[in-house]
């Protein structure tokens, strides 16, 4: 039954996800500012012709402003790489895109069997305390200490939705949402295959260490950058396998980039931070990847698989294929159109019928 009702807070909550002021919106519909504030702040009822008119604007079903408004996602929940200098704006667009993702994926889990969320909690106050962090998440999630053959599925199983923000989150690079079902959101540009990872790894370090806690500053960043690189590069093997010698040995730093798929430079840092090479290798390292015109793609970056995400991809083809038009039902209940769906989960709706072949191995959803 599509309801009558209209919130503000919702017609607010699909304009910011766009990243539209009041102004431009206006526009859209041909309405002022004053008017639109006032549908907002809930003193004034749109008729039925501007209710349809905003829906057209923002990509979202008529009945979306009639859903119950649940509580969005608040600063403290999100960890952007760069908060102190993210402007406000481009902080709201990604907190309402992922209230508006959340809402999606929370119907999804009651269809399906998805993940247990299993991020530890384990708060830190010191950046030595990390290492230990980082050895009790690689113990929680029995991975030994070698490579991690691939970080996305780490994350994933772990109950993360990763998915990509186009045009939102290359300010802030990457993020991740501390919601009932945490989500990593990266920019929808393709980043080398190490960074990717070192970024999923960044993030899980946020969840694990900083539940409740507002980051983005220069402690809780460099806690998340330690937990990563111990993390991707486990103290007791990286002590064995890092060369030690006067000058840094490039073709066996290499080597260690092809066997962890971790970076050249995060590698050099590593080993830094464990006291292995000197602050003047260090330096050394990195002008010699500046000279050789590496501090954007090194050596290598071209070979390293890349990572894609599988559980929301893979959930939705599951669904789809047990129960054709169901994830169309499950977006039309989020009061979301196609496009909007796509701006908020990086993924376009699949076809009504989706063959088996088609669904990647993950995990039993249904």
């Amino acid at each position: 039954m599509v309801s009558c009702a209209f919130h503000g807070d919702r017609l607010r909550l699909a304009r910011v996800a766009l990243g539209l002021t009041l102004e431009q919106l206006g526009m859209r519909v041909s309405a002022t500012r004053q008017y639109l504030n006032q549908l907002e702040q809930g003193i004034k009822a749109p008729t039925e012709e501007m209710r349809d008119a905003l829906a057209d604007a923002l990509g979202v079903g008529r009945h979306f402003f009639g859903l119950p408004m649940d509580v969005g996602i608040r600063p403290e929940q999100c960890h952007f790489r760069k908060q102190r200098t993210t402007p406000l704006t481009i902080v709201s667009q990604v907190l309402a895109r992922g209230t508006l993702l959340d809402g999606f994926v929370s119907r999804l889990d009651r269809e399906l069997n998805l993940p247990d969320v299993s991020f530890p909690d384990i708060p830190v106050s010191t950046l030595n305390e990390v290492e230990d962090v980082a050895d009790a998440a690689r113990a929680h999630w029995q991975l030994g200490t070698g490579p991690v053959s691939s970080m996305m599925r780490v994350v994933e199983n772990a109950g993360a939705v990763v998915s990509f923000f186009g045009g939102v989150s290359e300010r802030v690079d990457a993020l991740s949402i501390d919601a009932v079902r945490p989500m990593i959101i990266r920019s929808d540009a393709k980043p080398a295959a190490c960074r990717l990872r070192f970024d999923l790894a960044h993030e899980a370090g946020h969840l694990i260490m900083h539940r409740g806690v507002q980051t983005g500053d220069k402690e809780t960043e460099d806690q998340a950058n330690r937990f990563a690189s111990a993390f991707l590069l486990p103290r007791p093997s990286f002590v064995h396998e890092f060369p030690r010698s006067r000058f840094l040995d490039w073709a066996e730093i290499f080597k260690l980039k092809l066997r962890w798929k971790v970076s050249a430079a995060a590698i050099l840092r590593r080993a830094y931070d464990l006291r292995m090479i000197s602050a003047d290798q260090y330096r050394t390292g990195h002008i010699h990847l500046s000279k050789t015109g590496q501090k954007r793609q090194e050596r290598y970056d071209d070979i390293i698989a890349g990572e894609v995400p599988e559980l929301l991809p893979s959930a939705l083809s599951a669904l789809e294929a047990a129960y054709p038009g169901s994830v169309g039902r499950l977006v039309d209940e989020s009061g979301l159109e196609r496009e909007m769906f796509g701006r908020v989960s990086g993924l376009e709706l699949p076809e009504a019928e989706v063959s088996d072949a088609n669904v990647t191995p993950f995990r039993s959803y249904v």
